[in-house]
């Protein structure tokens, strides 16, 4: 009777903080796990201060977006559309630049899951090597079967699974490693290295966590979850969980590279190096928990990357987000295929991860400034409009993403 009493209020738990699970298992994914290990690998914890600033705007916009649509009732893109002249075409320009960067990022995540399972086999089979094309068509078979049957929250609970898996990972990871508490700190202090592509680095990490897409699917699932504005505690509460749970992640996953590559003075140019380092320090089990981390990472953002075309095409058009139909099943089914890019592309995923996560930096002011004309429009809000020191806090998230912009622009064009 106690056992099932317990379960119940870890069930109720998880459930009041449904929304940021299943952001933290979209954010929390392999472009989180490779910016952050190639900027510990580059730069130990020297960038740790971009990370903070990130996860507390990205809080911010959480909380910001959260709130228009439980006071509106109507998702981010159908605000947009509906309450700005040129709304549609903002509305679609940001729908275009996601997918484009999901894209990008799909490819990505599934080349680095594919490689790291194959170094698992690997090391489990005494050097069985299997083609990964074989081991990304597994996923996508298992991926498109629960997509094609499942439900919104059969996907929470197992974004739920693969979250608190990848969470447990990358602690007991942080704890063998033992990065010195001094390294930690110093890395608060903003500076800016002078090494050629550091600029990219602060821009990934913002693109990675203050994701534009985020911010986006933020209004979508807090609809879907069907929060009011009686639920503006519960909202406010489930951004602060999220935002610190990315902080912690993230931060133990630089802790982690600079703790071992950045100290052997190894860059990063494929995620299998870091297993490849780790082993000799915590041996074949430590090396299986960094995979099973890192790989639950890549599979918990993959659910939300191939929904979001047909949530955002939904948010458009305010219609009813039904993953069931013909346009859903077709829009998945394609974004799917995207999968096996990394098997015909020369580029290595953690290359192209970086480069996409800095890609979406570049959308952020597109989601930043429209978020901050709505929640001060009074017709629009009634009494719920913005308080003066969200206003600041939100001005100080535009000014913070046209930076990281240019910083994104300096760098690859």
């Amino acid at each position: 009777m106690k056992n099932k009493s317990t379960r119940k209020k870890i069930l109720l738990a998880l459930s009041a903080v449904g929304p940021g699970l299943f952001l933290i298992g979209y954010n929390i994914g392999t472009g989180s796990v490779t910016t952050m290990a190639k900027t510990g690998a580059e730069h130990g914890m020297g960038l740790f201060w971009a990370l903070i600033l990130s996860c507390f705007f990205t809080y911010i916009l959480m909380v910001a977006y959260g709130k228009v649509t439980l006071v509106t009732g109507r998702t981010a893109l159908f605000n947009f559309k509906s309450e700005f002249k040129y709304g549609w075409a903002l509305s679609l320009y940001i729908i275009t630049a996601l997918i484009i960067g999901e894209i990008l990022a799909l490819i990505g995540v599934m080349g680095i899951v594919a490689d790291l399972v194959q170094e698992g086999i690997r090391i489990a089979f005494d050097g069985e090597i299997i083609n990964t094309f074989w081991i990304i068509l597994f996923f996508v078979i298992i991926l498109f079967f629960l997509l094609w049957y499942g439900r919104y929250q059969t996907f929470e609970v197992i974004l739920t699974v693969l979250v608190v898996l990848m969470g447990l990972s990358f602690l007991v990871v942080f704890f063998m490693v033992k990065p010195s508490f001094s390294t930690l700190i110093s890395g608060i202090v903003p500076s800016i290295p002078d090494t050629p592509g550091s600029l990219g680095l602060i821009a990934a990490i913002t693109g990675t966590t203050c994701s534009a897409a985020v911010f986006i699917m933020r209004s979508t699932v807090v609809a879907e979850k069907g929060w009011g504005i009686k639920n503006l505690k519960e909202e406010k509460k489930d951004a602060a969980v999220s935002a610190s749970m990315m902080l912690l992640l993230s931060g133990a996953i630089m802790a982690v590279a600079a703790g071992t590559l950045y100290v052997s003075g190894q860059t990063l140019e494929n995620t299998v190096e870091m297993i490849d380092l780790f082993e000799p320090i915590g041996g074949k089990i430590a090396a299986f928990i960094l995979i099973i981390g890192i790989a639950g990472a890549g599979l918990s953002t993959i659910f939300p990357i191939v929904l979001i075309a047909p949530w955002l095409i939904a948010d458009y058009r305010g219609t009813p987000r039904n993953i069931h139909s013909t346009s859903s099943r077709f829009l998945i089914f394609a974004a799917l295929l995207f999968t096996f890019g990394t098997v015909f592309l020369e580029e290595r995923p953690p290359a192209l991860m970086v480069f996409s996560q800095a890609f979406q930096a570049c959308i952020l002011p597109a989601v930043a400034i429209p978020i901050f004309v709505l929640i001060n429009k009074k017709k629009l809000m009634h009494q719920y409009t913005a308080e003066t020191k969200w206003n600041i806090a939100i001005i100080a998230v535009i000014l913070f993403s046209l930076l990281t912009t240019w910083f994104a622009i300096a760098e690859f064009v």
